[in-house]
């Protein structure tokens, strides 16, 4: 997702599930505020990266989770770059 819409890591990272989902399907087009500019930019979800996301949204660790890629441990709300 980040490749085909030009978002910076620290963009993708702190995505979360309302930002890509509604009425528990994923959305065809999502806008996130980047970090750096603080400009909203809006990109498209192709078909593929859809099925995937629909697909890692059935994950067990999603259940109830805030962020798109959430981080492995409590104190960590997201995944980090690094």
């Amino acid at each position: 997702m980040a490749i085909d819409n030009k978002l910076r890591g620290c963009d993708l990272v702190r995505m979360q599930v309302v930002d890509v989902m509604a009425s528990g399907q994923v959305k065809e087009r999502a806008s996130v505020l980047q970090s750096k500019t603080q400009k909203p930019v809006r990109f498209e979800i192709f078909e593929g990266r859809r099925l995937s996301v629909a697909k890692w949204m059935e994950n067990p660790l999603m259940v109830g989770s805030e962020y798109l890629w959430p981080g492995r441990f409590h104190e960590r709300l997201h995944i980090s770059t690094r």
